[in-house]
């Protein structure tokens, strides 16, 4: 991408496609049943998101909590979920700004822009989360955090990282357009 510059074909579309796994990720985090699960022998505790759910011992019937009946759940629920919401109009955004054969280096920055927005929320529910269900929904034996609050995680990280991508991709414009001269440091005597 560096040596080619986004003129080049394969590489106009990483910024893109990374936009799209940053959005199966969020997808994952959002339907994921393991946001929280029992670490250790019996399993007895399992939540998502949505909801929390317990068995009185191992081979029993789930029996499952919405925690969208606590203001703490509907409020990290909420918040990750415009997030997401956030991310998917970026994404959209990323395949028309480079889809078209001139790119908008100010419409790029400005999906910069939103996607330290997009972070800000999803990190705002991933750590209401968190604090509100150990204090306030009784665990029993050991618990953890587990693979779709991680799935959260990253995509947090990558809106961040993608979001400084956008914003500095215009800082550069002329050099991925073509119009600088090369720079030779060797002359010929």
């Amino acid at each position: 991408m560096v040596k080619y510059g986004l003129d080049y074909t394969r590489c106009r579309w990483i910024l893109p496609l990374l936009l799209g796994i940053g959005v199966i990720f969020g997808i994952i985090a959002l339907s994921g049943r393991g946001w929280l699960e029992s670490q250790t022998l019996p399993y007895i505790h399992q939540a998502s998101l949505w909801q929390s759910c317990r068995r009185p011992e191992q081979g029993g019937e789930w029996s499952c909590e919405s925690l969208m009946g606590y203001a703490w759940g509907r409020a990290a629920a909420a918040t990750y979920l415009v997030g997401f919401i956030l991310l998917v109009i970026c994404f959209a955004l990323a395949i028309i700004a480079f889809a078209i054969d001139t790119l908008r280096f100010n419409f790029i920055r400005g999906i910069g822009g939103l996607l330290f927005v997009a972070a800000m929320f999803s990190i705002m529910g991933l750590v209401i989360y968190p604090v509100k269900f150990s204090t306030e929904i009784e665990m029993t034996g050991i618990n953890m955090f587990s693979w779709a609050y991680g799935f959260g995680w990253t995509t947090a990280i990558m809106e961040i990282c993608l979001g400084f991508f956008f914003c500095c991709l215009p800082n550069y414009e002329d050099q991925i357009l073509g119009n600088v001269k090369p720079t030779y440091f060797y002359s010929s005597p």
